[in-house]
């Protein structure tokens, strides 16, 4: 096929299937998402997960530079865990953790590592919690 040909069918198959950004049930009830890709019998390549993990890490340092004025000021470690805090909760969750923020505001890491442990969040991600704290204290 010719790259002529390559993308006139790529603009036909784009108006055909219409784009949809979140997972839906095709005409035959199997999960498909963005342009007719089947998530059940296709699902995503490594490669594609791996851009998309990029995207959403990308995402994540941004909300946090917007969110966090003092975010610029923090070691690249502790950068990481609020951006790795960011991935896994969502910004809006992220900014429930007042005293959290409140102590890293103020570079009390210490006070912060303790205040991410004594989160639902840490109940339900256990051991991420536990090493995200120990980064978040001690800075390495």
């Amino acid at each position: 096929m010719t790259l002529e040909s390559r993308v006139l069918l790529r603009l036909e198959i784009m108006d055909q299937e219409g784009l949809e950004l979140k997972p839906y049930k095709d005409t035959v009830g199997k999960l498909s998402i963005g342009y007719g890709r089947n998530l059940d019998d296709v699902g995503i390549t490594k490669l594609e997960a791996e851009v998309l993990l990029d995207h959403d890490l990308a995402n994540a340092e941004m909300s946090c530079r917007r969110a966090f004025p003092w975010f610029a000021a923090l070691s690249d470690v502790r950068q990481r865990v609020l951006v790795n805090m960011c991935f896994n909760l969502g910004l809006t969750k992220l900014q429930t953790f007042t005293r959290m923020i409140a102590a890293l505001s103020q570079h009390d890491y210490a006070l912060a590592s303790r205040e991410m442990l004594q989160s639902k969040w840490a109940q339900q991600v256990k051991g991420r919690a536990l090493r995200l704290a120990k980064m978040m204290r001690d800075g390495r």
